[in-house]
């Protein structure tokens, strides 16, 4: 019988005596659940939504904190007819109840960046490839621009 090779382990895998999910990622489900319940709720209101993106915004780190308040500020902006809400935990932006684009800060999974992402219902399609998730470091007025044309390409 041959010798069994041994087979690198993740660092976030059993090896680490980690099983499952994340800390973060169960935190994420469960905030996914509070969202389902509170819109399930008779009245619940898209004023009481934009609230709950707008603490949970005021909660998060700097630099997510400002990148946040701007984003918000921005997607707003190029598409008054999208409603905030909560995804996952995550501040996100819906057409007909439907998650079109989201902002996930560093801090929620200890990333090295903040992301603005975008689901598949968004209208970014462009040939067979085309981006869907965007790293943000920073939101100078050029990112700005650029999150308003994707925002409302997105929306149309």
């Amino acid at each position: 019988m041959s010798p069994k090779k041994a087979t690198p382990k993740s660092a976030k895998g059993p090896a680490s005596g980690q099983t499952g999910f994340t800390a973060e990622e169960r935190e994420a489900m469960k905030d996914y659940l509070r969202e389902r319940r509170a819109a399930a709720r008779p009245g619940a209101a898209t004023a009481d939504r934009e609230a709950e993106v707008l603490a949970k915004i005021a909660g998060m780190k700097e630099p997510d904190r400002t990148m946040g308040k701007r984003l918000h500020a921005v997607i707003r902006a190029a598409a008054p007819g999208l409603a905030p809400r909560l995804w996952y935990g995550m501040p996100a932006y819906a057409k007909d109840d439907k998650v079109l684009c989201y902002f996930q800060g560093a801090h929620k999974f200890k990333a090295r960046y903040a992301t603005l992402g975008f689901s598949d219902k968004a209208n970014l399609d462009e040939g067979r490839l085309w981006p869907v998730v965007f790293a943000l470091q920073e939101l100078t007025p050029a990112e700005e621009a650029k999150v308003t044309a994707l925002v409302k390409r997105a929306a149309r």
